[in-house]
């Protein structure tokens, strides 16, 4: 059993905490009694730099002493520029959150939820270089969107639904997140109902976050830069809330393990306990994986 990352680091150890936006874990770490050490803080993805996580995390750290607490706003797979600014050689520690934050996730203006009205946008940054989703729509081809759908969204009526939003698009391009919700929910008419039925506009909506932020690029970037960043039987955690990271997550460390980089890894993955869903339902997804850099690595 691989234990979990002990959240208070020794004298002249570094945690590195790479998370989209929440700062539950932060908040946890320097409340527990965090000795005084700085703890890089890189943001992802696509953050652009506009200060709005950096004031949320102040928010929370403010009882904070000196430099115990060090907020970055930025890429994950920025991370190994972020440590070198930070003066930092190695981790004792990376913990990577893969999940959008409620605050993100609440928030209209950002269009990633389709029970709240707002802008198709789903950037998790707010710069212009990032691609919209409406701008994703219209700009696909229908094989481009098919793929889309079915790779990130593991949606089984991917054409079907690709060839109808293209369509959709030549006449009228869904604009905010109800026009698409409605729009997709229309396709559906003999959905099952009740309570416990997910949305149809579910899949379509997870896809195409994914697909605008890169979500899967940005993960396969920052976990060898992760593993890199480990002094020798320093931990790695990754909690994933869908199958598309964990799988690479999981092969990753799998990989890892075999060629001698990991000495431990969690075989399956750790969920939720009961109390925990009580708390806070939105975890009912998560799966947190654990690795252990090999001690005698002396490339680590």
């Amino acid at each position: 059993m691989v234990e979990l990352p002990d959240p208070t680091p020794g004298p002249g150890e570094v945690l590195a905490r790479v998370l989209a936006v929440s700062v539950n874990h932060l908040d946890l770490w320097v409340r527990r009694g965090m000795p005084g050490m700085p703890l890089p803080l890189p943001m992802i993805p696509g953050c652009d730099g506009t200060g709005e996580v950096v004031e949320v995390g102040e928010g929370v750290t403010q009882f904070a002493v000196g430099d115990r607490v060090v907020l970055v706003e930025g890429c994950s797979d920025t991370l190994r520029a972020v440590l070198r600014a930070a003066g930092v050689g190695q981790v004792q520690g990376v913990l990577l959150d893969l999940g959008v934050s409620s605050m993100q996730l609440d928030d209209p203006v950002r269009g990633f939820s389709f029970r709240h009205d707002g802008p198709l946008s789903m950037r998790m940054g707010k710069g212009p270089g990032v691609k919209s989703a409406m701008k994703l729509l219209q700009d696909s081809t229908v094989s481009e969107l098919e793929r889309i759908l079915r790779e990130y969204g593991e949606e089984p009526s991917a054409r079907r639904i690709a060839s109808r939003l293209k369509n959709l698009c030549r006449r009228r391009p869904p604009r905010t997140t109800l026009e698409l919700a409605n729009f997709i929910e229309s396709l559906h008419p003999h959905r099952p109902r009740g309570r416990s039925a997910a949305h149809p506009a579910t899949r379509v909506f997870q896809a195409l976050r994914i697909a605008v932020n890169d979500e899967m690029g940005v993960l396969e970037r920052t976990l060898p830069l992760a593993s890199e960043a480990l002094a020798p039987g320093g931990r790695l955690a990754v909690i994933s809330f869908q199958s598309l990271d964990d799988r690479i997550v999981k092969r990753f460390m799998r990989d890892g393990h075999k060629d001698g980089t990991f000495a431990e890894i969690t075989k399956k993955p750790i969920r939720p306990e009961e109390d925990e869903l009580e708390r806070n339902p939105r975890s009912r997804s998560a799966r947190l994986r654990v690795a252990v850099r090999r001690k005698d690595d002396a490339t680590a």
